[in-house]
This record gives structure tokens, C-alpha cells and sequence, in this order.
């Protein structure tokens, strides 16, 4: 079958098993449950009206927890076993993770890059969203500070690897302190700790657009009065800044920090192509990885770590959400 004529056809099927669905589930809930007739005629008009809402979520019901609950569940009870997956160890996959420095390293990583980059990215992106709202070039310039986001994680690490390269007449960090009169090249990648910052900036630079063209908006929806009454009892640029607008874009900025955040906890592609988590850079995708082809049980424990360690912030992003819509 021809590309085209599958997509035809999926289409066709899809589009058309939702409006059946709609049609049938409606005349078996009026005509056959609780037929609009007879001496119950208001008791089943209610009945059918309370069931309806549950009928037409349960497509997406079911397909959620087919999709994401059964493969939770599932994942945890397979990390209750050994590399083969035929042999219950219960938590000895766990009690080996938190035993091992590797895997401490990782956590400790993942920890510094979730202090890092969420505040990085929003304080770069406030701060671009601030200023390029004063330029008459500003689009412009949002442009070019957005174009990162076009680019894959993997293509942005190679395009920073030119910028880390251990050559002065490639890497631009080398160049710079080969013209300040530094005899030897250095390969910040390579030295220790500090080159999980350098790992850090490239997916600052990346986000930093996402976080200005949200911020962006958020400022331009600040009512202009309140801003002119500031200007007129005194106020100085940067305590309109912080004492006027920021206030007021707060639940905007804590959406784009925890919008990273939640990008953060699974960022693999950049530490992967980069140092391949050598050089103590490993966090804890790219330390499940070391396990993936070799030892099921306890790369799936680890994907079990990452779930939980992402579970709070997305239940506390869902319930700021709640109190914006209020």
C-alpha cells in the first residue's frame, strides 16, 4: 500500500470511527438505555445526561491508560527483576542504584542542571523579552535569539563542540585565550565538574528563546496604567521591573520554569553526543542508557527514578495551571 493511500486511508478510519462513535454512542444512550418516553421520561433524561460526559472520554480514557498507565505499572514490576527478567530480586535493582557512585554522580548531576538551566533559561529569556521590547529591531532580534529552538539537541551539541573544541584555530574558547597570551589549549569538557556547566549553557541556549517569546507576551498583556502610575510617582526603570511588572507575569514565569524543568529531567541527546557521560558529566538518562542493552531490570529501575522524580513537578505545574484558570 502506497504511503499516500495509508494516510487516506487512517484518515478516512479515523475521522470516520470518532463521528461514529459520537452518532452510536448517543443513540444507544437516547433510544436504547434511557429512551426519552414513558412514565421515567425526566429520571432517564437525567441518567443519560450524567453517563454521556464518561461515554465520550472513554476513548481517551482507555487509550491513556493503555498507553501511559499500563506501561507505569508494568515498568515498575519489571524492575523487581533480573537482567533476564525471569528471576524476582524485589528492591535489589534499587539497593544496587543507590549503592553505586555512578549512579550518586548522576543524581547529583541531574540536581545541578535542575538549578541551572530552568533559572538560567527564564532569567536570559525575561531579560531578552525586557529589552527587545524597546528596540525597533526587536523582532528581529527575537528572531535570532529564538533560532536555536529550530535546531535539534544533537545538532546544537555539534555546533557547540566547534565552540569546545580542544584547537585554538577551531574552538572559539581556545581562540580567546590564545589571544590572551595562553600558551596551551584546555578541553573544558574534560575537567571536572565545571565542564557540567559548560554542558548546562547549550541547552540555555536553547530554551532562552522559548522562555522569551512566552515572557514576552506576558509583559505586553501588563496594563499600561499601572506602568505610567509608576513613571509618574517616581518609580526608577528597575523597580518597575521587578516591583511592577514582574509581579504580575509571576504565574507566566513559573510556567516556563517548570516547563524546562520538566525538559531538563529528560534531557539525554546533548550529554550523549557531547562527553557520552564521561568525564563525570553522566546524569541519569544517559547512565539508564549504560544499562539498556545489557541489563533490563535496572535500566528499567532507573526510567522508574526519572518518573518520580518528574511526578512532582508536573502535579505541582497542573495545580499552579488550575489556579490560573480560576
Amino acid at each position: 500500500m502506497s504511503p499516500l493511500l495509508q494516510a487516506v486511508l487512517t484518515i478516512a478510519l479515523g475521522v470516520g470511527g470518532c463521528v461514529g462513535y459520537f452518532f452510536g454512542a448517543n443513540l444507544v444512550l437516547d433510544k436504547v438505555l434511557f429512551p426519552a418516553r414513558g412514565p421515567h421520561l425526566a429520571r432517564n433524561i437525567t441518567r443519560a445526561n450524567m453517563i454521556r460526559p464518561w461515554v465520550f472520554l472513554f476513548p481517551a480514557i482507555f487509550a491513556s491508560g493503555l498507553y501511559l498507565a499500563y506501561p507505569v505499572v508494568g515498568s515498575f514490576f519489571r524492575s523487581l527483576y533480573d537482567r533476564t527478567g525471569s528471576t524476582y530480586v524485589g528492591t535489589g535493582n534499587y539497593t544496587f542504584l543507590f549503592s553505586d557512585d555512578g549512579f550518586r554522580q548522576a543524581l547529583l548531576n541531574n540536581f545541578l542542571w535542575l538549578l541551572v538551566v530552568p533559572a538560567g533559561a527564564t532569567a536570559f529569556g525575561l531579560l531578552a523579552a525586557q529589552l527587545t521590547d524597546r528596540l525597533r529591531w526587536g523582532n528581529f532580534a527575537k528572531s535570532l535569539i529564538f533560532m536555536p529552538m529550530a535546531i535539534s539537541f544533537v545538532g546544537a551539541s555539534l555546533i557547540w563542540k566547534f565552540v569546545y573544541a580542544n584547537d585554538a584555530d577551531i574552538g572559539l574558547i581556545n581562540a580567546l585565550r590564545a589571544a590572551l597570551g595562553a600558551n596551551a589549549a584546555v578541553d573544558v569538557l574534560q575537567i571536572p565538574f565545571w565542564n557540567n556547566f559548560f554542558l548546562m549553557l547549550i541547552l540555555v541556549w536553547i530554551q532562552t528563546g522559548f522562555a522569551m517569546v512566552i515572557l514576552s507576551a506576558a509583559l505586553r498583556g501588563i496594563p499600561e496604567e499601572t506602568v505610567e502610575a509608576a513613571i509618574i510617582d517616581g518609580a526608577s526603570p528597575l523597580q518597575i521591573f521587578f516591583r511592577i511588572k514582574a509581579p504580575q507575569i509571576m504565574g507566566t514565569i513559573v510556567v516556563v520554569w517548570t516547563t524546562i524543568t520538566l525538559l531538563t529531567l529528560k534531557i539525554f541527546d546533548i550529554v550523549y553526543t557531547m562527553t557520552g557521560g564521561n568525564f563525570g558529566t553522566e546524569i541519569l538518562p544517559s547512565y539508564m542508557m549504560s544499562f539498556m542493552f545489557k541489563d533490563d531490570g535496572r535500566a528499567t529501575s532507573v526510567a522508574f527514578v526519572i518518573m518520580v522524580l518528574v511526578l512532582p513537578v508536573m502535579i505541582w505545574n497542573i495545580r499552579q495551571s488550575r489556579k490560573e484558570m480560576r
